[in-house]
């Protein structure tokens, strides 16, 4: 096992796991809560075709350490400049070319949330509950959530982040914030089951490339995003050929 600072990283076979830990709530002590160099080795490892988040203990995440914050606050270009550290961070984990599941138990509030939302998809324990608590602070979402939560929902995006309520795990999935629940307590054995289940049997190329294919989609145009799938496919096609006929 690998870590630094609040996270840390192991894996398994194919697939590796980065895990918060740091207290009961696994708050985020900084907005760049990790070197981003640091993850960027840890998510390239050769022959990864996956990744789960989790947080150590009962919860995901209870977002930003308020106190720290307040503290930042003090020196405005420092804040600003770990906002935007923190961002780079989620966007490195948005735009990987390997699947991304957030498993989420207990809390997963703010900055957490922030961090699920930057995943491909998001899986919770029944009794996960999810809230941007950021207004009632006086606040808003700081590392994309705002951004992210409008693209995933909507309009339903306004009510969530104004109103900073607690959701639990049963209407998260109703409104699309999450996309499975587990039936067991933990739910990081169903995260593993469906990572499994979609890049088990595929080669780390299929992976990458299907992965690109579909990031394309959102930051292309249609013409250009079709021209390179194209490219892709027809890469592919090639091995497909060579492996059938010898």
């Amino acid at each position: 096992m690998d870590q630094s600072n609040i996270l840390s990283w192991e894996r398994q076979g194919d697939y590796g796991i980065l895990s918060i830990s740091n207290g009961k709530e696994n708050y985020l002590d900084q907005p760049d809560f990790i070197d981003i160099e640091l993850l960027r080795k840890w998510t390239s490892e050769e022959e990864l075709k996956g990744i789960i988040i989790q947080g150590i203990g009962r919860n995901f995440s209870a977002g930003a350490d308020l106190k720290n914050l307040i503290e930042l606050a003090k020196n405005q270009n420092l804040l600003a400049e770990k906002i935007n550290k923190g961002k780079k961070l989620l966007e490195l984990i948005e735009n990987l070319n390997i699947p991304v599941i957030a498993s989420i138990n207990g809390v997963c509030f703010g900055g957490g949330l922030e961090i699920a939302l930057a995943c491909h998809i998001r899986i919770a324990s029944e009794k996960a509950l999810f809230a941007f608590p950021e207004t009632n602070h006086g606040l808003i979402p700081g590392l994309g959530g705002g951004y992210r939560i409008a693209r995933l929902l909507r309009n339903k995006a306004f009510e969530i982040v104004l109103k900073g309520d607690m959701i639990n795990a049963h209407n998260a999935k109703e409104i699309g914030l999450i996309d499975y629940i587990s039936e067991k307590k933990d739910s990081f054995d169903l995260a593993m089951e469906k990572l499994k289940s979609f890049t088990l049997d595929r080669s780390i190329e299929v992976i990458h490339y299907a992965m690109q294919a579909i990031h394309n989609a959102s930051r292309l145009s249609r013409e250009e995003a079709l021209k390179i799938e194209t490219e892709l496919f027809c890469k592919l096609a090639v091995k497909v050929k060579d492996r059938y006929q010898n």
